[in-house]
């Protein structure tokens, strides 16, 4: 989890990788109209998010249904999507948020040409991020450091390997 251009695509699909499990992409289940929306640099609101992180999480549940594991990158801004994410998943989640400074995040926003989130909207999400509770039990982890090692910190985490 985390605000975009955090590192969440690339961490999960090693995580992936690594637990030979599917990798979900949150923006793959995001309307064309919400799309649409962001790529016009205006901010999602929650009527937005709510069909979107019920579409995420009925997939994260079928993945873990078929495979006994998944791993799914969606930003769970707040508490409540996290929530909802949660109950719609039905499997026990374990979350990771990645970040990094406001710079370093326009930084790599802006080395990814065609993606949908401009760069206008970094500071909306930053305002929205609600960090996780001690109840969430999230991983917290900056993204300076490179994504193998990261990896290998999240495994450590989850005792596997």
């Amino acid at each position: 989890m985390g605000v975009s251009g955090c590192g969440k695509s690339t961490l999960g699909a090693l995580l992936a990788a690594a637990l030979d499990c599917p990798f979900l992409e949150g923006d793959d289940y995001h309307s064309l109209a919400a799309i649409a929306k962001m790529r016009g640099g205006e901010p999602l609101d929650d009527a937005d998010r709510w069909p979107w992180l019920d579409r995420l999480g009925a997939a994260t549940a079928a993945a873990v249904s078929g495979h006994g594991a998944a791993v799914t990158a969606c930003s769970a801004l707040r508490r409540s999507y996290r929530d909802r994410l949660r109950a719609t998943i039905g499997w026990p989640v374990r979350l990771v948020l990645l970040e990094n400074s406001r710079e370093r995040l326009l930084e790599r926003l802006a080395a990814r040409p065609g993606h949908f989130m401009p760069l206008s909207l970094i500071d909306s999400q930053l305002a929205t991020l609600e960090r996780p509770s001690t109840d969430e039990d999230a991983l917290v982890l900056a993204t300076e450091t490179p994504a193998e090692a990261l990896l290998g910190d999240v495994l450590a985490r989850l005792r596997i390997g």
